[in-house]
C-alpha cells in the first residue's frame, strides 16, 4: 500500500538512505559473474588440440569460405560456410552456410555431373 504525503514528509532520511542501499546491494548481487578468460591458441590443452584437429578437416574452397567436416551431437556433418576474422585475428564462423550430413553430401555428390552441365549451359 502506497504511503500517504503526511507518511512521507515523516519518514526520516535514514530510513530511506537505507532503502535505496538495499535497492543498490541487491542489483550488485544480480549481476551474473564473468566466465574465466579463454586459454590463448599459444597455451597447450585439450581443447586446443580438438581445434588443430577441426583445422585438419577444413577445406578451403575460397575467400573466407571453407568446407569442414566435424561431429555434432554425435552426428557427422559436412559444413560450407563462410567465415569472418574477430578483432582478435581469430576466424570465425558465420551465418551464411549449410551442414549437409552424410547422406545429403552423397546426393549432392551424385549429381554433380548434371549440375556441372547445367553451369555450362547457362
Amino acid at each position: 500500500m502506497p504511503k500517504s504525503k503526511e507518511m512521507l514528509s515523516t519518514t526520516s532520511d535514514s530510513d530511506s538512505d537505507s532503502e535505496v542501499n538495499t535497492k543498490a546491494k541487491r542489483k550488485k548481487q544480480a549481476k551474473p559473474e564473468k566466465p574465466s578468460k579463454k586459454q590463448k591458441s599459444g597455451e597447450s590443452s585439450a581443447a586446443s588440440k580438438s581445434s588443430s584437429n577441426k583445422k585438419d578437416n577444413m577445406f578451403q574452397i575460397g575467400m573466407m569460405r571453407y568446407v569442414s567436416v566435424q561431429e555434432f551431437k554425435g552426428k557427422v556433418l559436412i559444413d560450407i560456410r563462410e567465415y569472418w576474422m574477430d578483432q582478435e585475428g581469430e576466424m570465425k564462423p558465420g551465418r551464411k552456410g549449410i551442414s549437409l550430413n552424410p547422406e545429403q553430401w552423397n546426393q549432392l555428390k551424385e549429381q554433380m555431373s548434371e549440375i556441372d552441365d547445367a553451369v555450362k549451359r547457362i
